[in-house]
């Protein structure tokens, strides 16, 4: 018999559930890696020259503790956005500031309000904190903002979790729209505003920061465009009262030295930034050519990953990934019943998308074969 005591209800009643498998794991399971990463959306073109430098001359001094405060990384957010430092909050990533918003804003039995095959990590923190999930099906590969705001309404829900551009689609919607949208949310809903993938977007894309507005959290991660996912730096911009409740919550030494020194060089580098939005760019364009070939259909994304539609069932996308992944091609696709269909590719780096190309007929065949 165990001597531990019993775990909390909301934990117990979970399933087993990681949102994603690794590559990692997945080349440990398979005993060899990868020869092309094009499945985690991260950067292969790497972080701004000046921010790797700072990061490996601050290596040797990571025998200090990182400023809790997070004081110069803030700082430098807040003046790029032109907003004040008390509007800013730094995390572990994204992921790590949506639990904590779950952690503010989530009872048990609370609802959240979402889209179906949208971002999985947010909705396992929405399932860790109590909350109850209620997911519309997207509308033309888009979330479906009117539908969103009318469901909260009818069930009070306490978040809307929106991505724009659109996670795993590339999907976006103009900032204009999200705009006016913004301004019908329902009283006591707070709109959760993921924009991780805003700095590949089409201009116009994102609405402008209203920090007076307490119902919006918007988030943005130096994991993408940035290159620097493995550091894990993220951030939220809202209203100074939003802010202050993060503190009560957060992991104050969450955030490493290293970290927090090369998000704020690469944040200062914004002309290398503009040269890996124009690679990501041409990435898109070539995946799109690359899949058009085979007779595969790309979706126009804003986003630094490219949605390929596979024109036939789920189960058939799903052989052409297990034969892209068995050619060290490592991709990945959305799991809801509307989007099955697809893979997701990342835009990687020339040589990557080179075997990708190499790796697609030979995945196909074998799709067709099975």
């Amino acid at each position: 018999m165990l001597k531990q005591p019993p775990f909390a209800p909301i934990i117990t009643a979970l399933p087993h559930l990681v949102p994603f498998t690794g590559p990692e794991a997945m080349e440990r399971a398979r005993g060899r890696p990868f020869k092309a990463r094009l499945g985690a959306n991260e950067s292969s073109f790497g972080a701004s020259p000046r921010a790797v430098s700072i990061m490996r001359e601050a290596a040797a001094e990571n025998w200090m503790y990182s400023d809790p405060e997070n004081f110069a990384l803030r700082s430098a957010i807040a003046a790029f956005h032109g907003v004040a430092i008390e509007n800013i909050m730094v995390g572990e990533g994204i992921d790590g500031l949506l639990g904590l918003t779950c952690m503010l804003f989530l009872g048990a039995g609370d609802s959240v309000v979402t889209t179906d095959g949208a971002y999985p990590t947010f909705n396992f923190h929405v399932l860790a904190h109590g909350g109850r999930l209620i997911a519309l099906p997207m509308r033309d590969f888009r979330e479906d903002l009117m539908g969103l705001n009318d469901t909260a309404r009818r069930q009070r829900a306490k978040l809307i979790y929106v991505s724009n551009p659109n996670s795993p689609m590339g999907s976006w919607w103009p900032g204009s729209d999200l705009d006016a949208w913004i301004r019908d949310l329902p009283d006591q809903t707070m709109l959760v505003l993921d924009e991780a993938y805003c700095d590949t977007a089409p201009a116009g894309t994102t609405p402008p920061i209203d920090v007076s507005n307490t119902q919006v959290i918007r988030y943005r991660t130096f994991s993408k465009a940035y290159g620097l996912a493995g550091a894990r730096i993220g951030y939220a911009i809202a209203h100074p009262t939003v802010i202050e409740a993060f503190d009560k919550v957060r992991n104050h030494y969450g955030i490493n030295r290293v970290g927090q020194l090369g998000a704020a060089a690469a944040l200062a580098d914004q002309s290398y930034l503009a040269e890996v939005v124009s690679r990501i760019a041409r990435a898109r364009h070539r995946i799109s050519t690359i899949v058009s070939e085979h007779g595969l259909a790309a979706r126009p994304s804003g986003a630094s990953f490219v949605a390929v539609d596979c024109r036939r069932d789920g189960a058939f996308a799903k052989r052409v990934l297990d034969g892209l992944l068995a050619r060290d091609v490592f991709v990945r696709k959305p799991v809801a019943p509307q989007l099955d269909h697809f893979i997701r590719v990342s835009c990687g780096r020339d040589d990557h998308l080179d075997i990708f190309a190499a790796a697609l007929g030979g995945a196909l065949d074998d799709a067709d074969a099975n």
